[in-house]
């Protein structure tokens, strides 16, 4: 009896041993755990805030104060240095003006033209749309993209940092009349302008197709598109800018945002944001480069005012596609190539966004144009756009095969998507 009474002793002193040792077991792993969370969340906060609003720091005193950027190259630029290059800001250097402020020409002590955009004191919004210009244009890397060469940021100041283009933005040439101080600029001639529509489709194509998760545009429109000195076009203003959903068919939901004219009509009623929505933009664009017209225009007949719902159904008209055509086009194009272009307006503009095309196959439709046809240089100094011819070249033409095995280039067929693309049959 004794000898059993001291087993059951030794018993229960093992058991509470081994529930004394997986307690401390469980509290270290608890500790553990909670350290491990601890530094893992202090890692994570820090890297968003150098990754995220990296350009936004704080000195010991608790005002906002700019932190280097070294890993993209970005230059961090003082106030000073700004106003010295651009003469004070004067009003002499003025290139242009827009929600977000001026912008001003100025020269780099290196000799380097730049321009540079100064915010109004705009509140909340002004600076969210800074943060977001600054972050994306430091990652973002494409010769159809506009480079942002550095900023300025402190409690008074937010400037951005951008290469000087010399011609200004698309829209003063297509509408020369109402440039302002920018008298004597001419229009455009016809491989000048298929040649800036390819550009800007490469622009496009680069943010919705090589970025990941893609990144949607939001205000694409022809006053940002700036042309260089040979008419070059670039894609600027990111300021709107939204990340895309990785998801095949996917949407963001985000307000409403963009110009009235180019905003797409599913965008405009639900708040549904997709790379389509850029498309959609893009085709407005291409119709102002046909018709020399504004998107929107109340001045004119009934029936006229919204560019859109007029050019449309002349789009997909053999015989009256030519009379939106913009008069000082004439004698420049051959109606093949009316047509084609046309073709992909319509498929741009289609109400409905899955019949919309890719900006891949856009791109694909307009390389053939632009290499076949050599511009008439009324633009003065205009040089030649050359590509290179890829294997994949002719199925850039209207009605053949695009590089994704679609029939998107041909009009009336199916979508990369499924969907038809654009149901315009000539």
């Amino acid at each position: 009896m004794d000898a059993f009474t001291q087993d059951q002793k030794k018993a229960g002193v093992i058991l509470v041993v081994i529930i004394v040792l997986a307690v401390l077991a469980v509290v270290s792993l608890v500790v553990a755990f909670s350290y491990y969370c601890y530094i893992r969340c202090k890692v994570s906060k820090r890297f968003r805030t150098q990754n995220r609003n990296g350009f936004v720091g704080r000195e010991r005193d608790g005002s906002a104060n700019v932190q280097v950027v070294t890993e993209m190259g970005m230059q961090v630029f003082t106030f000073k240095q700004l106003h010295s290059a651009t003469g004070g800001f004067g009003k002499t250097n003025v290139v242009g003006h827009g929600g977000f402020g001026s912008v001003y020409r100025g020269v780099l002590p290196d000799g380097r033209k730049i321009a540079v955009k100064l915010m109004d004191r705009c509140g909340k919004q002004g600076e969210e749309e800074f943060k977001m210009e600054v972050e994306l244009l430091s990652r973002l890397r494409s010769p159809y993209l506009l480079a942002l060469l550095g900023y300025c940021s402190d409690n008074d100041h937010k400037l951005l940092v951008y290469e000087f283009m010399a011609n200004g933005g698309l829209q003063e040439h297509l509408y020369p009349e109402s440039a302002g101080s920018h008298g004597g600029v001419s229009k455009l001639d016809w491989g000048t302008r298929m040649r800036i529509a390819l550009e800007a489709a490469k622009g496009l194509e680069y943010l919705h197709e090589h970025v990941s998760p893609p990144v949607i545009h939001r205000d694409f429109k022809s006053s940002n598109i700036l042309l260089d000195k040979n008419f070059h076009a670039k894609v600027s203003d990111f300021g709107l800018a939204k990340l895309g959903s990785e998801k095949a068919g996917g949407h963001v939901s985000t307000r409403v945002l963009g110009t009235q004219g180019y905003v797409a009509p599913e965008y405009a009623l639900t708040g549904h944001l997709t790379t389509k929505s850029d498309v959609y933009s893009y085709g407005v664009v291409l119709l102002e480069l046909l018709t020399g017209r504004v998107p929107v225009d109340m001045k004119r007949s009934p029936g006229e005012g919204v560019l859109v719902s007029w050019a449309l159904p002349h789009l997909t008209d053999r015989e009256k596609v030519v009379q939106i055509m913009d008069p000082s086009l004439e004698g420049q194009y051959s109606m093949k190539e009316v047509i084609q272009v046309a073709a992909i307006a319509a498929m741009c503009v289609q109400p409905e966004a899955d019949y919309r095309p890719l900006m891949a196959d856009v791109v694909q439709s307009l390389v053939p144009l632009v290499r076949h046809h050599k511009p008439t240089a009324k633009v003065g100094s205009c040089s030649s756009f050359h590509t290179t011819r890829s294997p994949a070249s002719e199925s850039g033409k209207v009605g053949s095969k695009s590089p994704t095995g679609s029939d998107c280039g041909k009009v009336g067929s199916k979508s990369p998507t499924g969907s038809e693309c654009g149901k315009a049959g000539f």
